[in-house]
């Protein structure tokens, strides 16, 4: 089959590699039918996330239909439309048995790896890396699927792919981290980073009660969606301090509940941090940088609350543990508890609540992924979004 497969920092190949088949009873294979590039791909992209190895298949938003199923699966059959989350769960561990499926404590393959770095393996997750399992990935024609019986999400509806696509990620991710954020009626509410998981952090936070968001950015494109789609007020980092404006717009007490929903390669302008952490990322001395989360830090009123979905893979400096403790905030993070939260994301996309395909500018076929790869790094063409086409279907589309 074809499947994009990373060779290298910037590297994104089209390879020619095996096709999947069902390897324990719960397994099933699934022809996918769409599948999306997504921010936390770019780290990879980028050389950040360590254990990478040539040829590695990527990807994590996949759908499709399913091809063959394990003699364990008895909720599935040939035929069926499914959603994959990019989390990897058994149902029967500690964690899954409370709901806290992104730390299953079984399908991560290579644990001894995340315990050496993290102190506890997380779950296993599909294209990334040995750090989560080592799991080919679903920018591919076909993927092998463990534990299909638990995690698929079947979609028993005529709607377009696009609409159902992300809640196999970016959807329940930024519903999370707007839940994450503990929202009150009335709240303002902040999102720094305008991408696909920051833009449904900014429709979440309204469906939970948000007073306002302020959206902060420095792409034009995003800035004008999160404005059009989003109805945030915006913030251009690249034209002042972020802390300034929050003031002046809060009266002074800041933004109620700040989302980082950026991560671990932040950028930013006229700061001396973000000079210091591109200089120690370069000396390989430190692995992220955290600009943002310590922005959010310092901008958040006293007794808020910081919601991290944003992807840090390592260690950051200078985070102000000071304003931190003293302001007494709240900070919860965590890859996203996927089965929680996809059936009843569905039910509002069946009902109307929301359509997710917003987010879309591009849509291609697979062939053309390691370009989509470039032009989404890059921010070119209006680029917000790429769903790819595994088996030829795409055609260039522009939100």
């Amino acid at each position: 089959m074809r499947a994009l497969a990373w060779h290298g920092k910037e590297d994104v190949r089209v390879d020619n590699v095996p096709d999947p088949g069902i390897e324990e009873p719960t397994d099933a294979v699934v022809r996918i039918t769409s599948t999306a590039i997504c921010g936390s791909d770019l780290h990879l992209y980028d050389g950040y996330v360590p254990f990478m190895k040539p040829g590695d298949v990527l990807g994590h938003e996949p759908m499709g239909i399913v091809e063959e199923v394990g003699s364990g699966v008895t909720n599935l059959e040939r035929g069926d439309r499914v959603v994959v989350p990019f989390t990897i769960c058994c149902g029967s561990c500690w964690f899954c048995q409370k709901g806290l499926w992104s730390c299953c404590d079984t399908t991560n393959r290579k644990p001894e790896i995340a315990q050496k770095l993290m102190g506890h393996a997380p779950a296993g997750l599909f294209g990334y890396s040995a750090l989560t399992g080592e799991y080919p990935g679903g920018q591919a024609q076909y993927l092998r699927v463990p534990h299909a019986n638990v995690i698929c999400l079947k979609v028993e509806n005529d709607l377009p792919d696009e609409k159902v696509l992300f809640l196999s990620d970016v959807f329940p991710t930024g519903w999370m981290a707007a839940e994450n954020a503990e929202i009150e009626p009335g709240d303002t509410v902040a999102v720094w980073g305008c991408g696909p998981v920051g833009q449904f952090c900014i429709q979440s936070a309204w469906m939970m009660g948000a007073g306002r968001v302020i959206a902060i950015d420095r792409v034009a494109e995003r800035l004008r969606m999160a404005r059009e789609f989003g109805r945030a007020e915006t913030i251009d980092f690249s034209e002042g301090h972020v802390y300034d404006r929050i003031q002046e717009m809060t009266s002074g007490r800041g933004a109620d509940r700040c989302i980082d929903a950026v991560g671990a390669e932040a950028h930013a302008f006229s700061s001396l941090d973000a000079v210091y952490d591109a200089a120690k990322v370069a000396l390989l001395q430190e692995t992220d940088r955290p600009h943002v989360l310590r922005e959010a830090i310092m901008c958040c009123r006293k007794a808020g609350t910081i919601s991290i979905p944003g992807v840090y893979v390592g260690v950051g400096d200078k985070i102000p543990l000071g304003a931190l403790m003293n302001k007494g905030l709240t900070i919860k993070t965590g890859q996203t508890h996927m089965l929680r939260y996809m059936k009843p994301l569905l039910r509002r996309v069946e009902a109307g609540d929301i359509d997710p395909s917003f987010i879309i500018t591009h849509v291609l076929p697979l062939e053309q992924g390691p370009n989509a790869y470039k032009t989404f790094r890059e921010k070119q063409d209006g680029c917000i979004k790429v769903v790819l086409k595994p088996w030829g279907d795409g055609a260039q589309a522009s939100a």
